[in-house]
């Protein structure tokens, strides 16, 4: 039988010929894939001749094309589009993978010539942007176990294959009760306070999963599960809800109990740390980041936890009043905040979700984000409804430059799905590398509830927010212009990664992008002035408890990962951590650490979810230049930030790309002024 994935894919862009893939294809094709890229590290280490750049550095950077077409696709899918028997191959799969690349990394005749190299390289005449690609690979060896002795590097392959095990199973755990949640509405009393959206998005819940016409169901996507807790009037479905949200994990369902898993993978971490000659792996992990040490990223979440308190504080006597305004005796709870939260908001500022939402489907967000990176940096995008996709939800568009060259080709796939890890996120299916002659395939996920039948999909600001987050990340892929593509788009030093997705959420909220783009769904009528000028006074409500929220779960990400080993309880170690700082009650953690995927689905955040805070600093500052400019859209700014931020992927040092842009070093006073926690 003929395997699609070791085929050439004539397909436009060469994007994966998905109708013709099956589960059972990836085991063979990884196979082959790992046995062609064994061979080709041999043939680079077996060389006769001298290392230099182009037969060891360039070299290793191409090298195992079809091994890395087939990760970016596996991994997609296994996150998108997943069912039973990809969730096998992938547990099968995860080991042998883990094995490959600590093997390659550990190759002695091959590390020995990038070693020569490296310490030659103030004598090779490099570009920059060659002795960046050096540094890095070197780098990523060194981190890798490269230089440890043979023993250790045995036992370090032997953490690497079990951690990658226990990553899938963890993932798989909290996509399995996130699938498997359903809160059914089987009355109107069920259904009391949720305005029209709402109720229009349980019902298409319901829908999709088989359930009758009239039937409605809360699901755990967020774009779902916060607009019930903030506008359900039936408290104790309330607390039904908040339960099975934020207890993802933590042992309710005993066959996807997250606990051990937990405190297996933080006690294999701190053996890998030890093995580096590292206390903990927070001082391992942060080696290779802008805070460089846990005491930068300690005193950044301390310079802001005093003051998110006291606005949280603030918040929390609006919010009993609100609760006394209606006659409510009982204590405040988790589960009720965001209801009377909204109530407060609304007698405040007069301002109520089901008025505002009418005012952003997607369709046209979509268009305002695209017309955004149309302004600023000059690219066109044409549909291409003719291209399939994994699912049929997935959209596709063709990505040109203003002088007509092609950028790339950009994926979204925007909806909440059983088969679908919850969260919204973008990745490559395909990197960008002059020297492959490749252009990126970039797709965005995000897991919005989707509207009812003939209607639009409605979304709160927050949601556009996350629209328009995710494609800053997509707009740092496509607009990638690099040689190698180990440096290409987003594969930059994790506190740096945010930045450009974080710093397009700013147009989302411009004033004059709003007026172009918010329009009924209905009547197609502007966003009213005195609507918008609501929005923009209730930016701040709730900025106290969103930041605590946030800062909490860096906070207890930080406190787990600097442990010389790992705690024996990870839920009483978080609720220890919670009650040194005084985390309020009604506060929840932005994520609890058995369903922490940005910690425990991989190591790409482990000591490291700090880094969307760092990264606001950065992009509250660098949105300021536009603002000294005079305009969001300003051209010499807009190109600057291209060449600086956006294009230039891992070539520069994330700090010279920051001060060649802003011509300085960044400071944190706009992004406490934005979070509004600056003394009045």
């Amino acid at each position: 039988m003929t395997n699609p994935l070791l085929q050439d894919w004539a397909t436009p862009h060469g994007l994966a010929p998905f109708a013709d893939i099956r589960p059972e294809h990836f085991e063979p094709a990884f196979a082959e894939a790992l046995r062609q890229h064994r061979a080709e590290i041999d043939a680079i280490a077996a060389q006769a001749a001298p290392p230099d750049f182009a037969n060891t550095v360039q070299a290793l950077d191409a090298s195992g094309r079809l091994l890395t077409r087939l990760e970016h696709l596996f991994y997609t899918l296994a996150a998108s589009a997943t069912s039973p028997e990809l969730r096998a191959a992938q547990r099968a799969l995860a080991a042998p993978l883990a094995a490959h690349h600590s093997a390659v990394c550990m190759h002695a005749g091959l590390f020995a010539r990038l070693d020569t190299l490296h310490q030659r390289r103030e004598q090779l005449g490099l570009t920059p942007e060659q002795r960046r690609l050096l540094e890095r690979l070197h780098l990523d060896f060194v981190r890798a176990g490269a230089r440890l002795a043979p023993e250790a590097q045995a036992r370090y392959a032997q953490i690497v294959s079990r951690l990658a095990e226990l990553y899938t199973r963890f993932a798989q755990n909290v996509l399995a009760e996130e699938s498997a949640y359903q809160l059914r509405l089987g009355s109107e009393g069920d259904l009391a306070g949720l305005p029209d959206f709402v109720r229009a998005a349980a019902r298409q819940a319901a829908l999709e999963r088989g359930l009758g016409e009239s039937q409605h169901v809360i699901t755990l996507s967020r774009s779902l599960v916060v607009p019930f807790l903030s506008h359900s009037a039936r408290r104790d479905l309330r607390e039904q809800a908040w339960r099975a949200w934020v207890g993802r994990g933590d042992g309710t369902q005993p066959d996807t109990d997250n606990r051990a898993i937990c405190q297996e993978i933080l006690a294999l971490r701190a053996e890998q740390a030890r093995l580096h000659g590292q206390a903990c792996y927070a001082d391992y992990a942060l080696q290779d980041t802008m805070a460089q040490c846990q005491g930068a990223v300690q005193q950044l979440l301390d310079r802001v936890w005093p003051p998110a308190l006291a606005a949280q504080a603030r918040e929390r006597e609006a919010v009993q009043g609100a609760m006394v305004a209606v006659g409510t005796t009982h204590e405040l709870q988790p589960w009720d905040w965001r209801f009377y939260a909204e109530q407060a908001r609304r007698a405040r500022f007069e301002l109520d979700d089901a008025e505002v939402k009418p005012y952003f489907s997607l369709d046209r967000m979509v268009a305002a984000m695209f017309d955004c990176a149309s302004r600023l940096f000059g690219l066109r995008f044409k549909a291409r409804p003719d291209i399939a996709g994994y699912h049929p939800d997935v959209k596709a568009w063709e990505v040109s430059h203003a002088d007509g060259r092609l950028c790339g080709l950009f994926l979204q796939d925007n909806f909440a799905r059983p088969t679908k890890r919850s969260g919204a996120w973008m990745n490559p299916l395909r990197n960008q590398s002059t020297a492959q002659g490749a252009t990126p395939i970039i797709l965005n996920n995000n897991n919005f509830a989707r509207g009812a039948a003939g209607e639009p999909t409605l979304l709160s600001f927050d949601d556009v927010r996350t629209l328009f987050h995710e494609f800053g990340h997509g707009l740092h892929g496509l607009l990638s212009s690099v040689q190698y593509e180990r440096l290409a788009g987003t594969q930059v030093l994790r506190d740096f990664v945010e930045l450009p997705s974080q710093l397009f959420e700013h147009w989302m909220a411009e004033p004059e992008v709003l007026r172009r783009f918010a329009r009924h769904w209905q009547t197609d009528e502007p966003l009213p002035e005195a609507l918008l000028a609501k929005l923009q006074a209730a930016r701040q409500f709730g900025q106290g408890y969103e930041t605590l929220r946030y800062t909490a779960s860096a906070l207890v990400d930080l406190a787990a990962h600097g442990l010389p080993q790992a705690p024996d309880d990870v839920v009483a170690f978080e609720q220890q951590v919670l009650a040194r700082y005084g985390l309020p009650a009604e506060v929840e953690l932005n994520h609890r650490l058995t369903h922490f995927q940005h910690l425990f689905s991989s190591a790409r955040y482990a000591a490291g979810y700090y880094v969307y805070l760092w990264a606001e600093v950065l992009d509250c500052d660098a949105y300021e230049a536009f603002v000294d400019a005079g305009s969001p859209f300003d051209a010499a700014t807009a190109e600057r930030l291209r060449a600086c931020i956006y294009s230039s992927g891992n070539s520069i040092e994330p700090g010279a790309a920051f001060r060649a842009f802003r011509g300085r070093d960044p400071v944190v006073e706009p992004m406490l002024r934005d979070r509004g926690l600056l003394p009045a």
